[in-house]
């Protein structure tokens, strides 16, 4: 199995991310939260983070406008520790795909059951 650097560092950052989360952010807006994923462009200047959580739409929007408010600190921190040239901006997006097996999960017993 072969990775490309922007795969690699896309991993750290995702391993950073969700550590820093978890031990050093301390905003009441950002839940329990899971980073399921970071997409890195070729050039490592952006990197799209996707994250999942339980919770109601409202819940999502707040935990949403947490991160956005703690993407300077993160962008910094990462570029620090990763020691890269560039600090790659940081674009939180929610990632539905979690609900959507859970949906599809769903509607599978409710057909079984009825049959």
């Amino acid at each position: 199995m072969s990775y490309n650097r922007p795969e690699r560092v896309a991993e750290e950052i995702r391993k950073e991310i969700a550590l820093m989360l978890s031990e050093e952010v301390h905003d009441p807006r950002i839940g329990f939260i899971t980073i399921t994923k970071v997409s890195v462009s070729k050039d490592l200047r952006i990197a799209k983070v996707y994250f999942s959580m339980i919770g109601s739409e409202e819940d999502k929007k707040k935990t949403n406008e947490g991160l956005y408010h703690a993407r300077g600190y993160l962008r910094r921190e990462i570029g620090m520790r990763l020691k890269l040239r560039y600090f790659p901006e940081l674009i939180f997006k929610f990632d539905d795909s979690l609900e959507y097996a859970s949906r599809i999960e769903q509607i599978i017993k409710e057909i079984k059951d009825a049959s």
